[in-house]
């Protein structure tokens, strides 16, 4: 038995040694023996290669602005483990934690005696949510973020009231497949019978992969530029605006202060969810809540502004697509800016085609190590990159403080890689920042 959330914690990391192992008979096992948590809440499910945390932040922004209380399973997690497990955007108590914990050890252990091995430690983490939604928590619905894939992922044990699949990119290809189609089908998983499929996918081989699993499944599919519509996008200073329709609705000058064309198709996502759940009779949801839901929207390390005096912009740009919104959206706002980019990654990324976009657009490139198991070193990622303005440094604090004393007028200081990483440098950068 755990005692205190330091231990608590330390154990569901230890559980990292098991790796990824995809299926969901071990999540199947913990269920029946807790009495089936996961059938006790409504919930929608979000997969996709990028765009989930910021689509689930937006649809929740749009249920609180209504008055629902609103849980969300997200990964990973930005500044407290804690924000795994949320309600209305404020993380579970560290006694939760604890709580949780004692409640899944015991049969983690037996599980471990068993033909199907131990449970992971997003398995663990998935199990431990279910158990407080389902059992502990009071909320109207639950939001929850596929962790990879769909298909397998532990988080497919729920029967949601909707699923979104908001992008398909090439990331976790030596998992999920190496292309568009192959990663579509794992990702179309989460695709229930009956149960409506939102997605913003663009690809027209990946779109019919999905297409195709809505119609097996009986399930009705809203497409983006198809079903439902974007218009007349305008960036802003700190945001973007937007008008959004379908044939018998229209919503005009929707402004967000999330920053980036994807951000508006996450946000589309979100109406269109929030339109759903409202016209099945559900949840009752009307436009000012949404059009307050999606300004109040906040989702750290999505190109987030972290400072205008030196400007600092933080993203979580972890994967090819990343990369190349990311070098979009600096390209359009910062065109007339020297662009100074730190940079992180984890090694079993596609690095290659990242570091190439980013070494186009930077004036300067600092690779840096940080502390997580499969991060990349610092040497690795600089050997990797083929700019004339490259450095690398372990110390990825001192790097920072560094760019910051000398950062210029002219200069933008671009932060990006994983979401670990920045994860790591946000609490350091702010108190850095505070003292210049």
């Amino acid at each position: 038995m755990f005692l205190t959330y330091e231990e608590a914690v330390a154990w569901i990391h230890a559980r990292l040694r098991l790796g990824i192992k995809p299926g969901l008979t071990r999540m199947e096992w913990m269920m029946d023996r807790l009495g089936h948590p996961e059938k006790q809440f409504q919930s929608v499910h979000i997969g996709g290669t990028n765009g989930k945390g910021s689509t689930v932040t937006f649809l929740r922004s749009i249920l609180e602005e209504q008055g629902y209380t609103v849980g969300t399973f997200t990964s990973p997690y930005f500044e407290q483990f804690n924000e795994r497990i949320s309600v209305n955007g404020k993380p579970i108590s560290n006694d939760d934690i604890v709580r949780l914990v004692n409640i899944i050890q015991p049969l983690s252990d037996e599980l471990e005696q068993t033909e199907l091995g131990g449970p992971t430690e997003f398995e663990i983490i998935t199990a431990m949510s279910l158990v407080f939604f389902g059992q502990l928590g009071s909320v109207d619905i639950v939001l929850y973020e596929v962790g990879l894939g769909g298909r397998f992922d532990s988080t497919n044990i729920i029967n949601p009231l909707l699923s979104i699949i908001t992008s398909i990119g090439l990331d976790h290809t030596a998992i999920l497949g190496e292309t568009h189609e192959k990663i579509a089908f794992e990702k179309a998983g989460i695709i229930k019978p009956l149960v409506p499929i939102i997605t913003a996918v663009h690809q027209t081989e990946a779109l019919q992969v999905i297409k195709k699993k809505a119609l097996k499944e009986d399930a009705d599919c809203f497409v983006l530029g198809e079903d439902f519509y974007v218009s007349n996008h305008q960036s802003l200073t700190n945001g973007e605006e937007f008008d959004w329709k379908t044939d018998d609705k229209n919503l005009s000058s929707i402004q967000t202060t999330m920053i980036g064309k994807h951000q508006i198709e996450n946000a589309s996502l979100a109406i269109m969810a929030a339109q759903l759940l409202n016209e099945k009779k559900q949840f009752v949801i009307d436009s000012t809540s949404i059009r307050k839901g999606i300004k109040k929207a906040y989702w750290p390390g999505r190109f987030e502004l972290v400072s205008n005096e030196p400007t600092v912009i933080m993203d979580g740009a972890h994967n090819e697509e990343g990369i190349h919104t990311l070098v979009r959206e600096v390209k359009k706002r910062y065109h007339d800016k020297e662009i100074h980019i730190v940079f992180a990654a984890l090694r079993d990324k596609k690095l290659d085609g990242m570091i190439q976009e980013l070494d186009e657009i930077a004036s300067q490139i600092t690779f840096v190590s940080f502390d997580f198991p499969r991060a990349a070193t610092s040497k690795e990622l600089y050997l990797i990159s083929l700019s004339e303005h490259k450095k690398e440094n372990m110390d990825w604090e001192a790097t920072i403080e560094e760019k910051l004393l000398h950062l210029k007028e002219n200069q933008v200081l671009v932060i990006t890689g994983s979401l670990y990483f920045l994860a790591e440098v946000k609490p350091k950068l702010l108190k850095l920042l505070e003292s210049i």
